[in-house]
């Protein structure tokens, strides 16, 4: 098995909440992150000690700068330094010192220099009985790649000196991973795993920024760790994410991200390797989606579904929820659920719906506890890190097993209700908040499976939108995930959420959308006269598009067309798509015109709320000397 680490670093609070978090998370060991010990009020043996009843090994301290490549008349300097370091190693209980390439102007291109000075610490180290882990960084002076750290160590041959493999400072250069193969185990000293988004810019300001868990960047970690454990690395696997979304966040749920990106990785890899968890169940769609309402939009919202052709079911037999349906589109509208309006669960139809539960649970995913009166089905829900419930269904049991539909009492229709040709939800795109964008990816993926899209940034009224899309390979469940990318632009439209339907005939859908009262979202006339101007289509097509406010993006393999409907209460809308050929997107190109057309009703509402109290204060202040 595998050991898992952790560096103090990579999480928020005191090293006393960073201690308690990792071995809440159930990481083996952590490495220390030099601040943290320097701000700490416990001595290193009592942080030792601390470690030791948390049940954590501390593996690492970190880091030692600037000491090898320098003038010979700072080495006995530096050595000074080293030797006060050590007694820290030593009271820590830890093993191995991290000795990063020297980035100082000062630094002398000489690997001989550094090979010298680099035997003189490894000397002091082992009268020590510390071990030192010499790592280049991406940035390093003269060295700043792993390969040729690796050829200084080789020089030294010193047996308390080895090699330390951070997998962001030799991806994010593209560095060959064939040398790996080439350094012997014993010289493995430690391995540091982070990913990363791909971006253009400075590779410090990259490191220290926007380093992520396993999963949630780029880069190919499944690739770097197996080569690493192919040469024969026994020691911790640990995670070195710099980020400053992560270290502003709480602590105890970083640390079970973390671990859930670790164990994901550690699943990919060989066979025998990796700690055991039940594969992903294959999923066929949804089974529903619940909204919930407020009551001063329960009405608006009927008047929406009805609009779209949805009528009202059935009843739940003990709680305030409707079903409501058209044909095998499921949802349910939920009057006094506890949690903000908009869309509260999802709910997903796995071909094991036990086995999805079973691998949730161990991806240490929140199993939810619910009431549910006697004879209801026992559906399995887990919470994501938005707080939406996730639940795993299977809708048509095919057996005597009761079903969740069986705990709905079937309602007599109300009038006649005309197909519009709704046939599936296409997606479900759920607002997150600041700092968990990342961990809803990363949640998704490793718990259904779901592959995600890059990163797409979209320009809103109010700032920034980051989107990301995650899907079933069969493209059965597909989830868009948005986020403001500054903290303080989380405001509407960016924290709207929307269920996508799919249709056969998205004119058609519109038509009778139109006929029963509520159209589509306005899409200015500018939208189409651009449309006209930058693609050969027909002219007729865009006519019918200006008219029902449909939109428009195209892919060498499909096309896409699609309408929005206004929001009710406040935060909810629907999306109505209809898919013609290979056509795979989400039509992302077209959000920042729907977002701008959905801010002018918004600011409109706002205007009206001002005018209303403006009205009623008065009569507050006459009330007041009563």
């Amino acid at each position: 098995m595998v050991r898992t680490g952790i560096a103090t670093v990579c999480l928020s609070g005191t090293l006393e909440d960073k201690l308690a978090a990792a071995a809440q998370a159930g990481f083996d060991g952590v490495e220390v992150f030099e601040p943290d010990l320097i701000g700490s009020p416990l001595s290193p043996s009592e942080i030792r000690i601390l470690a030791a009843e948390l049940g954590l090994s501390i593996d690492l301290y970190q880091p030692f700068r600037d000491f090898e490549s320098v003038p010979n008349d700072q080495l006995e300097r530096n050595l000074r330094r080293a030797e006060a370091k050590f007694d820290v190693v030593e009271a820590l209980g830890a093993e191995t010192m991290l000795v990063c390439s020297n980035v100082s102007d000062d630094a002398i291109d000489d690997d001989g220099l550094a090979a010298q000075q680099l035997h003189a610490l490894a000397d002091r180290a082992a009268e020590r009985g510390v071990r030192i882990a010499y790592e280049a960084l991406a940035w390093g002076r003269h060295v700043s790649q792993y390969d040729h750290a690796w050829r200084i160590v080789q020089a030294v041959d010193h047996p308390a000196l080895g090699i330390c493999l951070d997998s962001f400072h030799i991806l994010s250069r593209g560095t060959s991973l064939a040398a790996i193969a080439d350094i012997p185990a014993d010289k493995l000293f430690f391995v540091q795993l982070a990913d990363a988004p791909h971006l253009v810019m400075d590779v410090l300001q990259w490191s220290r920024h926007y380093r992520s868990f396993p999963g949630q960047g780029g880069f190919d970690l499944a690739d770097f760790t197996a080569r690493v454990l192919d040469a024969g690395y026994a020691g911790p696997l640990s995670l070195e994410v710099f980020n400053d979304v992560f270290r502003q966040a709480d602590p105890r749920r970083m640390a079970i991200d973390a671990m859930r990106s670790l164990l994901t990785l550690q699943e990919s890899l060989q066979a025998g390797r990796s700690r055991h968890l039940p594969p992903p169940a294959s999923l066929h769609g949804y089974a529903f989606v619940e909204l919930a309402v407020e009551p001063s939009s329960v009405g608006e919202t009927q008047r929406l579904m009805h609009a779209m052709g949805f009528v009202q079911a059935a009843q739940h037999r003990s709680k305030p929820v409707a079903l409501w349906q058209h044909r095998g589109v499921r949802m349910l509208l939920n009057a006094g659920a506890p949690g903000a309006p908009g869309i509260a669960a999802i709910a997903v139809e796995s071909a094991d719906a036990d086995r999805s539960a079973e691998r949730a649970q161990a991806l240490l995913a929140p199993v939810l506890s619910r009431q549910r009166s006697p004879g209801e089905a026992d559906l399995s829900a887990i919470a994501a890190p938005d707080g939406t419930s996730v639940f795993f269904c299977r809708t048509d049991t095919g057996s005597d097993t009761r079903g969740w539909l069986q705990d709905f009492d079937p309602l007599a229709p109300i009038g006649r209700s005309a197909s519009t040709g709704l046939i599936r939800i296409d997606h479900v795109a759920l607002a997150q908040p600041f700092d968990y964008f990342d961990e809803a990816a990363l949640f998704y993926r490793s718990l259904l499976g779901l592959e995600p899209r890059e990163s797409l940034e979209l320009a809103a009224p109010d700032g920034l939108v980051r989107s990301r899309a995650v899907s079933a390979p069969n493209g059965s469940v597909r989830l868009v995930l948005t986020v403001p990318v500054l903290a303080h632009d989380a405001a509407q439209p960016a924290g709207l959420q929307h269920v996508a339907i799919a249709c056969g005939d998205i004119f058609l859908v519109a038509q009778r959308m139109r006929e029963r009262g509520v159209g589509p979202l306005s899409i200015p006339d500018n939208y189409y006269d651009d449309l006209a101007a930058r693609l050969d289509l027909e002219p007729d097509l865009i006519e019918v598009m200006r008219e029902h406010y449909v939109l428009y993006d195209r892919t060498p393999g499909g096309e896409f067309l699609h309408f929005y409907t206004p929001i009710v209460g406040d935060r909810l809308f629907f999306e109505v798509v209809e898919r013609r050929g290979d056509y795979d997107g989400y039509g992302a190109a077209n959000a920042p015109i729907r977002m701008t057309a959905q801010r002018a009703p918004a600011m409109a509402k706002e205007a009206a709320f001002a005018q209303q109290g403006a009205r009623a204060k008065p009569a507050e202040r006459e009330g007041d000397g009563g």
